[in-house]
């Protein structure tokens, strides 16, 4: 019997059932060595501008690009991700939780219990990037914790989208 630590391993997007995978688009960190595909557009994309995620991305906001598990797979460097969960500070897959790269260091994705919160920049677009308008975030969120402007049109949450208040035009 499989530990109960490594349950995770056998579960989308570590490991697909046999129905077939038709990758869409493919993703992977600085080094190469740990890539991703997925075979369905995004449920959503956000900018977010939380403390939690400037401080873990060295960067004024994160954006994440959010698919369901099941149209994620890894097909390179499983045994390279680096599993962190920010809210006991515990390194380990305990959902919810984020990936980076073991070698590079690089951030990969957020990993919750149904969906897949993957770093936009890590996909290839082509050269020149041609983003898709699926990739485009809705909105902003926790923007109410910002530490520049962005002005780009976009909703902009204090909190989280649809569940707080928008920030009020200056």
């Amino acid at each position: 019997m499989v530990a109960q630590h490594e349950d995770w391993k056998k579960a989308p997007p570590y490991s697909c059932g046999p129905e077939p995978f038709l990758a869409q688009y493919r993703a992977q960190c600085y080094c190469g060595a740990v890539a991703f595909e997925v075979s369905a557009e995004p449920v959503d994309s956000k900018v977010c501008h939380c403390r939690r995620c400037q401080s873990l991305h060295g960067a004024p906001f994160q954006w994440a690009v959010i698919f369901e598990k099941p149209h994620v797979r890894f097909v390179r460097g499983v045994e390279k991700i680096f599993f962190y969960n920010a809210d006991t500070g515990e390194a380990g897959h305990v959902l919810p939780c984020k990936l980076s790269c073991s070698q590079c260091h690089s951030p990969i994705a957020d990993e919750g219990r149904r969906m897949f919160l993957a770093f936009g920049p890590l996909f290839d677009f082509g050269s020149p990037p041609q983003l898709p308008l699926s990739f485009e975030p809705t909105c902003h969120i926790f923007y109410g914790q910002r530490v520049i402007e962005v002005n780009d049109g976009r909703p902009k949450y204090l909190g989280h989208k649809g569940r707080s208040p928008l920030e009020k035009d200056g």
